[in-house]
């Protein structure tokens, strides 16, 4: 058999290159939506809920109506109220109220269309030390997702690596982020390796694992 022309053999490889990038980016449309819905909605209910738990929220009851005018302005969309309020929330409301603030100023970044300002936003969440560890784990895998675009991808990798060592629960999203991070930073190798990792896991998710599997599958994994 003879052997294959060296350019139509680099022909092939661009193609097959091209096909597999267009797989990608298609599952990233299909899943990015869930991913960043899931996360908005974790905002919100675990926020709500360990924010209940830690704070004395009836005896706040200003701070209270001042985060539910914030909320209200965020769902009739009028970030530029919902800045104002938040931002003198998050200056001068009680301990819980103000985190609460925080978060939801970077939500507005993020409505506004700005990723990178609330990737740091919800970064410099994850790094304060007076936030309750959840909130900032929480911020921490937040700041991957809006830092996908853009970001400093080697940062948030760096920062994400406390997570995917550790226990915590949020390790699985933290190493799927890394993943991604890695893939769009050109380094398909450790991609394939991190998203195989979370397919073999069976202590993962089911979505994650099958999101892991079907990108191990796209960037040639077994």
């Amino acid at each position: 058999m003879a052997d294959r022309d060296p350019e139509q053999e680099n022909l092939f490889k661009e193609i097959d290159e091209d096909l597999r990038q267009q797989k990608y980016a298609d599952l990233w449309k299909k899943y990015g939506n869930y991913i960043i819905g899931a996360a908005v909605a974790l905002v919100v209910g675990v926020a709500s809920v360990k924010g209940w738990e830690a704070y004395d929220l009836n005896r706040k009851s200003e701070d209270s109506k001042l985060l539910s005018s914030a909320l209200k302005s965020i769902a009739s969309d009028k970030p530029d109220t919902a800045a104002d309020i938040l931002n003198k929330l998050a200056a001068d409301g009680s301990a819980g109220y103000a985190v609460l603030a925080r978060f939801n100023q970077a939500a507005v970044l993020a409505k506004r269309g700005d990723r990178k300002a609330a990737s740091a936003a919800y970064l410099a969440l994850s790094e304060d030390n007076s936030v309750d560890e959840i909130f900032r784990d929480m911020a921490l895998v937040i700041a991957a997702l809006h830092g996908l675009e853009g970001g400093d991808a080697a940062l948030l990798t760096d920062r994400l690596a406390r997570l995917v060592n550790g226990t915590s629960p949020w390790r699985h999203s933290a190493k799927e982020l890394s993943a991604l991070l890695a893939q769009k930073s050109g380094n398909k190798a450790k991609a394939r390796k991190l998203f195989q990792e979370i397919a073999d896991d069976a202590t993962a998710p089911s979505g994650i694992r099958a999101r892991a599997a079907e990108l191990t599958a796209i960037l040639g994994g077994k």
